[in-house]
């Protein structure tokens, strides 16, 4: 069977970036884009001073997260297994670009020229508006691939078969073949020469391999201790170390924001009205807020005409998966309400916790962002969605002046949940710091600790705490703890995607020797551990 790949000989390339100019002038990319670049990495101290140049673009995994996230099934892998992308299909929610670990996706908006608001003949020609408010990125030119072997070529050894970047490399540093045929000439490479894959140990399968050595040892002898030369500020490069993902801001946040406090307040509407107490005006306003989470997405997405393409694959993705949700949700939510009926709110509610998991899900399948991968993220998000609803529900209680046991209850248990919340955050933090992590990913999350643990603990216990003591006070007390709780969710949550969301990266599992021939062992830059 045909399985395409690329292999990057990482003592041959030269950092010319003719593979760049080469891969935008044959797809016509924006300025802003790069499907294939190059990135230059200078490591050591003098005398011993080494550089490696590294091309790097879509990977074409074998298991690409970018496939199975998109809910619009515009992202698919083909046979032979090339990754590609039907712009007529894809609605631009950027959820590829959070799940690929390789930085490979871009999303344009609009014409952008190389020379400002002056386009030049060919960009207006060649330019494909099908390919802005969308996902796009590197194909392995599957055009020329196709053509190529229907008239009987042999991609990568026949150029008009052969992806554009292969073809323009002046050093021979690129090959491109079937990794499958043993004869082939990516497969005789990967026989003699040492060689990686970049970020391996996801789990994606890549089929972008860097070689850079004889298997007999030639100049190359890798150090047995495998240095980071990251660890020590050794290497000096623009573009390596994990940054900001672009694509997901303040709206995206909303949705996690609105969604799990919308959930989590009907969810103590649910349990309250068991015991009788008027639901309607406090299951709308959960209900609302679900709402309002969702038309942020529709706000965010690039081409929202297309928003209900967010349907067709639910089999694999949980951004799906929480469209279907939501359309149970909605129509159920609404006739409980109005017949206030108390199983069909509780049958809601439950439909509303598999929302808040469902969009719990959706961060944890973004392999492309270490800090929300993290498995501990998921009881984080639940609990902290739950204890919103809850600090909402409490504080509602207070504005009715509705007293008692029943404000006593929400109290307690939002006091429960906070704490929750506080462990699941300990263990979260605990497990990115000793798995390895971005270090701006947890400087950010560091701001954080004073407010969880002041706002989000200790002044609730405090406030809900006096509330028992003085009950005369105890709507305003209740009141106050119910908000603090809420308000560092949404501070929690809110962090998580616009400040502490750090791609990948790149790594380097080897760098070559360069000038002096001294070799230095692995390199990810802008991490808390380094490789090993």
């Amino acid at each position: 069977m045909t399985r395409w790949a690329m292999v990057a000989d990482l003592e041959r390339c030269v950092g010319c970036q003719t593979c760049t100019a080469a891969c935008r002038h044959a797809n016509a990319t924006s300025p802003a884009v790069q499907w294939r670049k190059v990135l230059d990495i200078e490591s050591g101290t003098y005398p011993d001073v080494r550089r490696t140049f590294v091309p790097v673009g879509c990977q074409h995994c074998d298991d690409p997260p970018c496939m199975h996230v998109c809910p619009s099934t515009a992202t698919r892998k083909r046979a032979d297994g090339i990754v590609t992308i039907d712009y007529d299909l894809c609605i631009g929610c950027a959820y590829c670009d959070v799940a690929c670990p390789y930085q490979a996706r871009f999303k344009v908006e609009g014409w952008r020229f190389a020379y400002g608001r002056e386009a030049m003949p060919q960009e207006v020609e060649r330019g494909d508006p099908r390919m802005f408010g969308v996902a796009q990125k590197c194909t392995f030119c599957a055009n020329r691939i196709d053509a190529g072997l229907a008239g009987g070529l042999r991609p990568g050894v026949d150029p008009d078969a052969t992806p554009a970047c292969v073809n323009a490399c002046i050093a021979s540093a690129l090959h491109f073949g079937d990794v499958d045929d043993p004869g082939s000439n990516v497969s005789q490479i990967l026989r003699e020469q040492q060689y990686f894959r970049m970020h391996e140990e996801i789990g994606t399968g890549p089929r972008f391999y860097y070689a850079y050595g004889k298997h007999d040892g030639g100049n190359a002898t890798p150090r047995s201790d495998a240095v980071a030369i990251a660890s020590a500020g050794g290497v000096r490069t623009r573009g390596v170390e994990p940054w900001h993902q672009q694509h997901w801001d303040w709206k995206a946040a909303g949705n996690f924001m609105c969604g799990g406090a919308g959930a989590g307040l009907f969810a103590f509407v649910a349990a309250s009205g068991l015991a009788g107490l008027p639901r309607l005006l406090l299951g709308c306003a959960a209900i609302g807020l679900v709402a309002l989470g969702l038309l942020l997405v529709l706000a965010k997405i690039g081409r929202p005409l297309r928003a209900l393409n967010v349907f067709l694959q639910p089999q694999r993705s949980w951004m799906a998966r929480e469209a279907w949700v939501a359309t149970v949700l909605f129509p159920l939510a609404a006739v409980a309400l109005w017949l206030e009926n108390p199983v069909l709110t509780v049958a809601a509610a439950v439909a509303g916790l598999i929302f808040l998991l469902a969009q719990v899900m959706i961060l944890r399948e973004a392999r492309g962002i270490p800090a929300w991968r993290e498995p501990r993220i998921v009881p984080l998000v639940v609990s902290t969605g739950l204890a919103e609803g809850g600090g909402l529900f409490v504080s509602a209680l207070a504005v009715f002046d509705i007293g008692g046991p029943m404000a006593e209850a929400g109290a307690a248990a939002v006091i429960l949940l906070a704490a929750a919340r506080a462990l699941f955050w300990r263990n979260y933090l605990g497990a990115l710091i000793g798995a390895s992590a971005p270090i701006r990913t947890l400087d950010r999350l560091a701001d954080l600790r004073i407010w969880l643990v002041t706002l989000g603990l200790a002044l609730p216990v405090a406030l809900a705490a006096l509330g028992f003591v003085f009950v005369s006070a105890q709507p305003v007390l209740f009141a106050g703890a119910g908000l603090a709780v809420f308000a560092t969710g949404w501070l929690l949550k809110f962090n998580l995607v616009t400040r502490a969301a750090y791609n990948q990266g790149f790594a380097l599992h080897h760098v070559p020797s360069r000038g002096a021939g001294i070799e230095d062992g692995a390199a990810k830059p802008g991490w808390s551990l380094a490789l090993s």
